[in-house]
């Protein structure tokens, strides 16, 4: 077999055009190579300038290994191609070809500035229409390349010759927008013609200064302009360059977008289209001059990830008739985005399309979004041969869509296709899958997967329907294994960190959420709690788990060192942290729907405990960055909160001060109780609370992802499995007899009479509580990380719970790993594969550990009675 090497990566990116980063660490997987195959050195060729540069290196790495040449320029392109030599001594044939191309690195690259209606920029006006803007350019023949490097103060989509650029949407996104403001870079090439063109650009508040935050929110937040800033350079055969930027030649007109917000939903009125805006020769003269505002270059930043793509179209299942008469569409699917309608009426008719996740007594249930309008409606301009509309810059959480003013037969229209639902998330790589013999966890392990979608638009949110959605802290450091499984997150998470590093406090203190909301002293005052800071820690180890990423250690080891540096202030000589306002186990399922604070474990018990986590992983951090000072340090500093942890609240035989399933949930995962004959007592007690709750759940946000691993790590792997197959509520299954097809917010979101939970936060999206799924992937089926980025992959497997069978993928950083697994009777069947690059440690009950190396391997053996 012959060794065959794919194209290399930059970073991680997924498409390496416009990246911010001048050297670009390289990563390759090996497709295929012969049996006891092993890289031992590798040959990067580089092509620059037309001139080729080889690298050779004797090295078995392959993830992220260093740029060998000098730094890349701005705008400057390279194509690379990567050899490997095995320990057979030969060389494979060169990978294929893999294009990178540098975006604007610096400051001075930059001469366009932000351009606006002056209408978009009055602090005291409640005008909020937002406005689009252009201008013509002309290009001469022999244009070899075309960028547009764009981004807003607010959102963009740009146009040239009436032609949309990109297929992004929502950029540039939400970020920290004083200090990083991302921009796209767009190959347009072959939209520009020589002689007259035409560039323009639609503008929407977005979260730059659109309503932000619950009870009623704040607008104008991050500023009061709605701005767009584009630089178009084209570059000639002759090696000239010319730039088309923003700048006063620019002319502005209103938008036919009447409103829109990314909460309430988007007005637009066909009408009030000017065809042909963005084309060469459109008559612009009753448009107005633009108004420029400023933008520090330096606050420019490249994305580290893709961007927000539509990425599925679902078609409504079922038009309903609501027992008032109005008309409900079901797309059989709790999803994110928006709806695309095609449509032909009379001028000045309206088609409004009001948005929900549920329904109550037939009707479309909105109480559950707050004060989100989450409507939108357009206008039809009476076009003979029809319309076609989808809202630009807004996006809902729902299943349902409740249809007002459709000019026609909603049943025909649900059924062609002229209405149907367009998926939207950050276009993240998927990269796991999980199966196994029960229909209903199958269907669990789907919600899990479309909640992670509806809540990584952009940043990872707490849910996508109400008036939040928000980067709440706490929710993606629980999730982040579950997250880092199922997709390629190891762009937008390191990135979204910077945000938190930037967010995080002189003193230490990392935010509730990220990017801040500028009003947040109004709801949410900064201060320092537990599980939700331990994000500075916690989630940056996880990508280093997962994907082999020592970058990630290395630029947030100062701020993981900080927020434990801010614990061990306010824990003082004592070492607990028993002070100050604590989430604790954020919606125990006990506490009551107005204080989902109020849960069984002490908030003060999970405080410590998380203490004790955080110290021991930024010494784990340091010993991998080579810090031997501070490895020293911090190892010694979590000896002693895990000793003052265990003499506060774990009693001498081995029961806790807080009886409850998440105390020992953490204090077996977490390590803190410190003799063996303790820890078996406390995992004998938590699974007895799980049975004494007829295995019924009894934790929340911080529970919840520790339970289960906590049981089958101690011998009790049968009393995890009925917590999780379990079907009464609360419990996993419950929300899924319920009809539900994303994870809910609550345990009991929709209460078992088919009614909606009466507090105020009852989401129907929230990927929390499916965190469990990680305990699904590397407990029920067997397939885990054993060292970081999957170098060594530990497939064990823990049949249980009544399952005949399960299986697994995950594509790692060196390729696919794969496992399954099928009961007959007492014997155990797996098949397992094993990329190259990578080896396994095979664990099964009954036979001594195997080591595996790459390739397919097939194994049996007879479980135990």
């Amino acid at each position: 077999m012959a060794t065959v090497v794919d194209a290399p990566r930059f970073e991680h990116h997924r498409d390496a055009l416009g990246i911010g980063e001048p050297r670009p660490r390289l990563s390759w997987r090996v497709r295929s190579a012969p049996s006891g195959w092993r890289q031992t050195a590798y040959r990067i060729d580089i092509v620059r300038n037309g001139n080729i540069h080889s690298y050779e290196v004797e090295s078995a790495e392959q993830i992220l290994v260093p740029w060998p040449a000098s730094p890349l320029r701005s705008r400057e392109a390279a194509t690379v191609r990567v050899a490997v030599r095995g320990t057979n001594g030969a060389w494979s044939a060169p990978s294929d070809p893999a294009t990178v191309e540098v975006g604007l690195l610096a400051p001075a690259d930059w001469v366009a500035r932000p351009v606006g209606a002056t209408w978009n920029e009055d602090p005291d006006s409640d005008e909020r229409r937002p406005s689009i803007v252009r201008r013509d350019f002309e290009a001469r023949a022999g244009l070899v390349r075309a960028r547009l490097y764009a981004t807003a103060h607010g959102l963009y989509e740009a146009e040239i010759n009436g032609e949309r650029v990109g297929d992004d949407t929502l950029s540039p996104g939400w970020t920290v927008y004083g200090e990083r403001l991302r921009y796209y870079t767009y190959d347009v090439t072959g939209l520009v013609r020589p002689g007259q063109n035409a560039i323009g650009a639609w503008l929407g508040d977005g979260w730059y200064r659109g309503r932000l935050g619950w009870r009623g929110g704040f607008r104008n937040l991050y500023g009061y302009d709605l701005s767009f800033l584009g630089q178009l350079e084209l570059t000639y055969a002759d090696g000239t360059r010319e730039v088309v930027a923003t700048d006063p030649s620019w002319r502005a007109a209103p938008s036919p977008i009447i409103r829109t917000g990314i909460y309430d939903g988007e007005d637009h009125d066909a009408r009030e289209e000017q065809p042909g805006w963005s084309r060469a020769g459109f008559d612009d003269s009753a448009w107005e001059v633009v108004s420029v505002r400023h933008r520090d270059p330096a606050t420019l930043v490249a994305p580290t990830a893709p961007p927000v793509r539509r990425t599925q179209d679902v078609a409504p299942v079922a038009v309903l008739t609501s027992p008032s008469g109005r008309h409900i569409l079901d797309f059989g699917q709790n999803l994110v985005g928006r709806v695309r309608i095609r449509a032909t009426g009379e001028a000045g008719a309206s088609v409004s399309l009001r948005t929900a996740e549920v329904l109550q007594d037939g009707e479309l249930y909105t109480r559950p979004l707050r004060e989100a309008r989450s409507t939108d409606t357009y206008t039809l301009a009476g076009r003979p041969d029809g319309e076609e509309w989808e809202p630009r810059f807004t996006f809902h959480g729902f299943r349902y869509v409740e249809v007002s003013g459709w000019p026609g037969d909603l049943d025909a229209a649900a059924g062609d296709g002229s209405i149907v639902a367009r998926v939207i998330h950050t276009d993240l790589e998927r990269t796991g899958w999980f199966e196994s013999s029960d229909p209903l966890l199958n269907r669990l392990h789907d919600n899990v997967v479309w909640g992670m979608r509806g809540n990584v638009v952009d940043i990872p949110t707490d849910c996508p329907q109400r008036d939040e959605r928000v980067g709440w802290t706490g929710d993606i450091q629980v999730f982040g294994p579950t997250a880092s499984y199922l997709f390629d997150v190891s762009g937008m998470l390191s990135g979204w960190l910077r945000d938190v590093a930037i967010e995080q406090l002189p003193d230490g203190t990392v935010p509730w959420y990220v990017p801040v909301i500028p009003a947040h002293q109004m709801w949410t005052p900064l201060r320092p709690g537990a599980a939700w800071g331990d994000v500075a820690t916690l989630l940056p180890w996880t990508l280093y788990e997962r994907f082999a990423d020592l970058g990630v250690l290395d630029a947030q080891f100062d701020s993981a060192r900080r927020w434990v540096d801010l614990v061990e202030r306010l824990s003082g000589p004592s070492r607990r942290w028993d002070t100050g306002f604590q989430l604790g186990d954020w919606l125990d399922p006990a506490a009551p729907p107005e204080d989902p604070a109020d849960a069984r474990t002490d908030r003060y018990l999970v405080a410590t405990a998380y203490f004790a986590r955080s110290t021991r992983i930024v010494a784990r951090m340091a010993e991998a960055l080579g810090l031997a000072a501070e490895t020293e340090r911090y190892d010694a500093l979590a000896d002693e909160v895990a000793a003052a942890f265990a003499a506060a609240y774990v009693h001498d035989d081995g029961t806790m001060t807080s009886d409850a399933q998440t105390a020992y949930a953490l204090a077996l995962r977490f390590d803190l109780i410190p003799d063996e004959n303790g820890r078996a007592a406390a995992a004998t007690r938590l699974a007895e609370l799980v049975r004494k709750a007829g295995n019924r759940i009894a934790t929340g946000f911080v529970g919840t992802p520790l339970v289960t691993d906590a049981l089958s790590d101690s011998g009790h792997t049968e009393t995890a499995y009925d917590l999780l197959m379990e079907r009464e509520c609360p419990s996993w299954l419950y929300q899924v007899t319920m009809g539900a097809t994303t994870v809910w917010e609550r345990w009991d979101s929709l209460l078992p009479d088919g009614t909606v939970n009466p507090g105020t936060m009852t989401s129907f999206n929230h990927y929390a509580l499916g965190a469990v799924a990680d305990w699904m992937h590397r407990v029920v089926a067997g397939l885990a990380p054993a060292e970081p980025g999957y170098r060594r992959i530990r497939f064990a497997p823990r049949p249980g719970g009544g399952l005949t069978s399960a299986a697994a993928r995950h594509l790692t950083p060196y390729g696919e790993a794969a496992i399954s697994w099928r009961l007959d009777g007492r014997d155990l069947h797996v098949d397992a594969v094993v990329p190259v690059g990578a080896e396994a440690v095979l664990q099964l009950n009954g036979r001594d550990d195997e080591t595996l190396p790459p390739g397919t391997h097939t194994r049996t053996t007879t479980l135990p009675r």
